[in-house]
């Protein structure tokens, strides 16, 4: 956990002076505002005779992520639903998964200034995220085979809080509160694995939530997103705390091409006391729908 904290600490001493956007709900809007981005990703490698040598492959990874906005007066709520899935066939091994998330946000805020907007806000959220299909540790298992470790809702994880949130700018927020958070676990094989008793397919925990975003423009073309959240069961020790870290840098190349890098960060002891790392590097196309 030390790691994951230092990790987070030196990403936002090094952005924190930028200008960001769409972490707060903007102070002009006035009603709804839509917003819906999908991308697709994909790569190829065929060999013959090759003296390098090599594996036949190709892969292809979707993404779409859709919000929409309402602001009216002294309140705001946010809805976003992302989406990612992605896919690789590899000669001789198969299809596997390369990437894989399913999330809802909803977000609703209530302005604390009578005259002006003020920069502390009340806050309530309700979240929920899981995966879309099977996810395994490959060859893994004593006689070589692949072992399963998660699937649809298995976990399935959502959360409530509400608390206090500070948000001078567009470009940042900072919220600390109380909480409630679900774990759903519907394939019991896999119950002890995150946390649940055997057999077990559902865990309720109160605790505490903390939670930071921010974003900011490096370059006319160069944007970074960055966010940590934390959840504190009152139950377990402080060291038993859920630390969650999203960054993506993201590239544009032209009015469609975009690169990304996404490096993320969890800490969640029910899971493994090490630290789970994702980092992806990807170059394709993205379409603004609305």
């Amino acid at each position: 956990m030390k790691k994951i904290l230092l990790i987070s600490t030196l990403l936002f001493a090094v952005f924190i002076n930028g200008k960001a956007q769409d972490v707060a709900v903007p102070d002009s809007l006035d009603g709804w505002q839509l917003n819906w981005v999908a991308g697709l990703n994909g790569s190829q490698a065929a060999y013959s005779n090759w003296s390098q040598g090599g594996v036949n492959n190709i892969a292809f990874t979707g993404n779409s992520s859709f919000s929409a906005t309402y602001k009216k007066e002294r309140f705001s709520y946010i809805f976003a639903f992302i989406t990612r899935y992605g896919q690789t066939k590899i000669e001789g091994e198969g299809v596997r998964k390369t990437d894989d998330r399913l999330a809802v946000r909803n977000r609703f805020l209530y302005d604390l200034g009578a005259d002006r907007e003020s920069d502390f806000k009340l806050f309530g959220n309700v979240n929920f995220r899981t995966q879309f299909s099977k996810g395994y540790r490959y060859g893994d298992a004593p006689d070589g085979s692949d072992v399963l470790i998660s699937d649809f809702m298995a976990p399935g994880y959502l959360s409530e809080n509400a608390g206090m949130a500070y948000v001078p700018s567009d470009n940042f927020s900072f919220e600390a509160g109380l909480g409630l958070q679900q774990t759903f676990v519907s394939d019991e094989s896999l119950s002890t694995l995150y946390g649940l008793d055997e057999g077990d397919t559902f865990r309720n925990e109160a605790g505490l939530t903390f939670a930071i975003a921010y974003e900011r423009n490096i370059a006319t073309n160069l944007s970074i997103s960055s966010s940590v959240e934390t959840f504190t069961n009152l139950n377990k020790a402080v060291s038993s705390t859920d630390i969650f870290v999203n960054n993506q840098f993201t590239g544009k190349i032209n009015d469609f091409m975009n690169a990304s890098l996404r490096l993320d960060f969890i800490y969640d002891d029910d899971f493994s006391k090490e630290l789970q790392v994702a980092q992806v590097l990807s170059v394709g196309v993205s379409f603004i729908l609305i």
